[in-house]
């Protein structure tokens, strides 16, 4: 099976970021912590025994930590480099789960699990990682995630030498990841997402940013030609033309999924039977239920 991702370069990306030290650049892995961990807290259970899985900077296991619902915590990383001082980590390649089946009651996987080859595997592996009735919590980068840039450049590329490179990862959708985490064997599967909008003076700061974030391309058919500055200078002004504000500064949106799933247990709640509804469906909608907006956030 043809990779897409170069696992090696995702390490080396985040090494890179991490020996930068740019904390600046951590805004979308905080939001992420904080995101799981509020999720976390409102779960009526105690974790004996947790994994984090992919969270390079530690910030979602300290949180999920802080809430009083795990015993013990362990982190997975597919680098040494990534442990805190004094901290032992489970060094690992990046879509392997390397526990005991049945070993751990929560897992915890912070925006990586995009960048697996074969997400549905791992998600498999994640599930039989689980004890039953254990948890798996994620956060995952989806659709819409630098939409505006993949645009601009892709344009810029085709304006200037008649072809185009890809530069930005491709994300999976809330549908699509929904159906994984079924597919993958995972009970009661909940699956929302939030878009967060971030702005920026130009093109150039939302790109260093990404480099601090350990989110350089790191797909295995990128080109390998150097880039040139005319393709940046250009890629800019159409950035500045099609997604800027009436103050001139320019939005970069980040969508996350956030997903919720357990590992199949007797005790939990089944779907009801067909035809043992109390209600039709026709009186039911007669309701009215409005929706709710999406969350769209600015920073």
């Amino acid at each position: 099976m043809e990779q897409l991702f170069d696992l090696d370069l995702v390490t080396e990306n985040r090494r890179r970021a991490l020996k930068n030290g740019d904390r600046s650049a951590a805004f979308l892995m905080d939001i992420a912590a904080v995101e799981l961990a509020e999720r976390l807290a409102l779960t009526e259970r105690h974790f004996d025994e947790a994994l984090e899985i992919g969270g390079v900077i530690g910030e979602v296991a300290r949180l999920a930590v802080q809430t009083g619902k795990i015993g013990r915590l362990r982190r997975i990383e597919t680098d040494a480099a990534f442990a805190t001082p004094d901290e032992e980590i489970i060094v690992a390649p990046l879509e392997t789960v390397p526990v005991e089946p049945e070993s751990v009651n929560l897992i915890l996987s912070p925006l990586s699990l995009h960048l697996a080859n074969d997400m549905p595997g791992m998600l498999i592996q994640m599930r039989r990682a689980l004890k039953p009735d254990g948890l798996l919590l994620a956060a995952i980068p989806a659709a819409g995630t630098l939409g505006e840039l993949r645009d601009v450049l892709l344009s810029a590329e085709a304006e200037l030498s008649g072809g185009a490179s890809p530069r930005v990862v491709p994300f999976g959708d809330l549908r699509d990841i929904g159906g994984l985490l079924q597919r993958a064997g995972f009970a009661l599967p909940v699956v929302d997402s939030q878009d967060y909008t971030v702005r920026y003076d130009s093109l150039f700061p939302l790109m260093r940013d990404l480099r601090a974030m350990g989110m350089s391309n790191p797909l295995t058919n990128r080109s390998r030609r150097p880039v040139s500055r005319a393709l940046f200078l250009r890629a800019a002004e159409l950035y500045a033309q099609r997604y800027s504000d009436p103050d001139g500064r320019i939005r970069a949106t980040f969508s996350v999924v956030y997903v919720s799933g357990w590992a199949p247990d007797a005790s939990q709640q089944k779907p009801l039977k067909p035809g043992s509804a109390k209600m039709r469906l026709a009186d039911a909608l007669k309701a009215g239920t409005p929706s709710l907006p999406e969350d769209n956030r600015e920073r």
